[in-house]
């Protein structure tokens, strides 16, 4: 579970590489699984699942609970709601469930630090 989000500021823009922000320590984000960001505004979560970073918006788009609170297995997000799950490569919902994708956000890492683009989240379907 996110505790209170890391707020990001400008200070961890790239220069050379416009709306890349560098969100949370790599190390951080082994250690806690979810990790929760607040950048320009947007709450997102940067996950750690098998070895993989995903990074995605905090609410869920079906009935807006906090995915933070949810869990992350196999690549996928569970809702603690309705217990839907969204695909961590491409914000697809398990089926049965009426909802848009979950929409996700370009990351990497580089060294350390896992860095974000919130400029570009979009839902994948």
């Amino acid at each position: 579970m996110c505790g209170r989000p890391i707020l990001v500021d400008d200070v961890t823009v790239r220069p050379d590489e416009p709306g890349w922000i560098a969100v949370c320590d790599l190390d951080r984000l082994k250690a806690e699984t979810i990790v929760c960001v607040r950048v320009a505004g947007l709450d997102m979560l940067v996950i750690w699942n098998d070895g993989e970073v995903a990074a995605c918006e905090r609410a869920c788009p079906h009935e807006q609970a906090d995915l933070s609170l949810g869990h992350v297995a196999a690549g996928q997000l569970f809702c603690p709601r309705h217990a839907a799950s969204f695909d961590l490569h491409d914000g697809c919902i398990s089926s049965g469930w009426p909802s848009a994708p979950l929409r996700l956000y370009p990351v990497r890492v580089a060294g350390e630090q896992v860095w974000l683009d919130a400029r570009t989240g979009q839902s994948r379907r």
